[in-house]
């Protein structure tokens, strides 16, 4: 069973690292400087994805250790109107709270997808919260 779940997360890592690479390099291609960085950011991060789970797919040691790194840079979901941060690979069960009043708690989720948001500024009503598929993935790779 065990083996069955690391494969699920190295699977579900080469997918979305894959699909998000392809999609960075189609952001870089009409050169615009602001753009550009966050593409570049994003390709480096969809790379270092792809790496983990090719070696978690391998049974490689690093993968594991390169795995619970990309684990957790998908964990944090931060859209304040200063600040936006996200990032999924491969899907992505969100929990969150709208800081605005009245504040509600949220659940939004998709698999088979990838998504890298990365910006100065974001919406008006803030949105905190967490990847719960990635901090479960996370877990299973810490209790291996």
């Amino acid at each position: 069973m065990r083996t069955i779940l690391l494969r699920l997360i190295g699977i579900l890592e080469v997918a979305g690292g894959y699909y998000g690479m392809i999609l960075m390099l189609y952001r870089l291609l009409p050169f615009r400087a602001s753009d550009s960085v966050v593409a570049l950011i994003g390709l480096a991060l969809y790379a270092f994805v792809l790496v983990a789970g090719v070696l978690l797919l391998e049974n490689d040691e690093r993968g594991v250790r390169y795995s619970s790194w990309a684990q957790l840079l998908q964990l944090p979901l931060i859209a304040t109107p200063v600040f936006t941060y996200a990032l999924h690979c491969g899907g992505y069960v969100n929990v969150f709270a709208t800081l605005h009043l009245p504040p509600h708690l949220g659940l939004t989720s998709h698999f088979a997808s990838q998504g890298f948001v990365l910006a100065v500024g974001g919406p008006a009503a803030a949105h905190l919260g967490i990847n719960l598929l990635a901090l479960l993935s996370w877990l299973a790779l810490k209790l291996r």
